[in-house]
């Protein structure tokens, strides 16, 4: 399914935080978008996951206007990890991955045998199969995030959304996370921060500054030093990955623009 952000524009309290936003998520591909804090990252994603109405624009599905999607069609083709998932409810780790079903069962509907082996598979591939009996509550910030992740998972969305998914995560479950979205072949829309893992999982990379799109393109193209110094306000020179070939960005402490 393709993701399209069509004029996309955000005011609120008199403040433009996305400005004139047009940016093609391509069905199957994985689209990043980076840029300074406060740039307009998250504010654009929480329009595709309907947490906030868009001021000007819309957010297409196909050549489908999302905000007038009902509720649970909108939640089966768009799942979501948002960097807002707190819970204050101790529900164990199984409860809270099979939680992702919830879109697609009716009332009180108990899941199926191929759905809590869905769960079963999740579980595993983000390595929290081992504590599917633990309330949440008592894991550490990382292993809450791979349950978030592995729910969203369970959810099957056409669409997957994710604001800064590698927080909390050590180095080995940031690689095994960012792996398992290129195997899933959904449509992805992710926030990074860290450029070089943009640069290594995403097809294309959106850039944001103020709100607005100031380069698109793929991560070659787009992150080169100039941008990065206008950008981000630091020196980087960009060498190739010695075994992929993607761009990777050394930084001096000594450079800034």
């Amino acid at each position: 399914m393709r993701l399209r952000l069509d004029r996309l524009g955000v005011e609120i309290d008199g403040r433009a935080l996305v400005r004139d936003l047009d940016l093609d998520v391509d069905s199957g591909r994985i689209t990043g978008l980076v840029g300074p804090n406060g740039s307009g990252k998250s504010t654009a994603l929480r329009c595709v996951y309907r947490a906030l109405r868009p001021t000007t624009g819309t957010v297409r599905l196909d050549d489908r206007e999302l905000p007038a999607l009902p509720r649970r069609e909108a939640a089966r083709a768009v799942a979501a990890l948002t960097q807002e998932n707190g819970s204050e409810l101790d529900f164990t780790v199984a409860e809270i991955v099979a939680l992702g079903r919830t879109p697609h069962l009716r009332g009180n509907q108990a899941p199926s045998r191929r759905e809590r082996e869905l769960c079963r598979r999740a579980m595993a591939d983000l390595d929290v199969l081992h504590l599917a009996d633990r309330g949440v509550l008592t894991l550490s910030g990382g292993e809450r995030q791979r349950v978030l992740a592995a729910r969203a998972l369970v959810q099957e969305p056409a669409v997957l959304v994710l604001d800064e998914p590698t927080n909390h995560l050590d180095i080995r479950h940031q690689i095994e996370l960012l792996a398992l979205l290129r195997r899933t072949g959904t449509t992805v829309l992710i926030v990074l921060h860290d450029l070089n893992l943009a640069a290594a999982v995403c097809d294309r990379i959106g850039v944001l500054a103020g709100g607005a799109l100031v380069a698109s393109g793929t991560p070659a193209d787009v992150l080169t030093p100039e941008l990065v110094r206008t950008v981000f306000g630091v020196a980087a020179t960009v060498v190739p990955h010695p075994l992929t070939g993607d761009p990777q960005l050394l930084y001096s402490l000594e450079g800034h623009a």
